[in-house]
């Protein structure tokens, strides 16, 4: 998904004008890119000339951070050992599930094709 960075964007509005589902506005002179209303076609990728208009692939490292933020947030509430090895146990499961989710989405999605 597209995301805009904002060091790189000056606010010429060329990927509002270009967007075909009029998902990305304005805010404090920077563009925005509504993620419910993107069809993830790329154009802003293209257009940009401050190729400020990024791939969420860039974000990898930063969501990686804030999973282990949070389950370090999480760890806080457990007291013993016992409990926090059972809690991280419990957080390695739902990880493994959001996986499972994520492969059976793209068996689906090449189904599509």
């Amino acid at each position: 998904m597209p995301w805009i960075d904002k060091n790189r964007c000056d606010g010429c509005e060329i990927c509002i004008e270009e967007c075909p589902v009029g998902a990305i506005f304005m805010i404090e002179g920077k563009a925005e890119i509504d993620m419910e209303n993107c069809i993830r076609c790329g154009t802003c990728h293209k257009i940009c000339p401050q190729n400020a208009s990024r791939h969420d692939s860039e974000k990898i490292p930063e969501e990686i951070e804030e999973n282990i933020n949070w389950v370090k947030n999480l760890l806080a509430h457990y007291e013993t050992e016992k409990e926090r090895e059972a809690f991280l146990k419990r957080i390695k499961k739902h990880f493994q599930k959001e996986i499972k989710v994520n492969e059976k989405t793209l068996e689906k999605i090449e189904d599509l094709l």
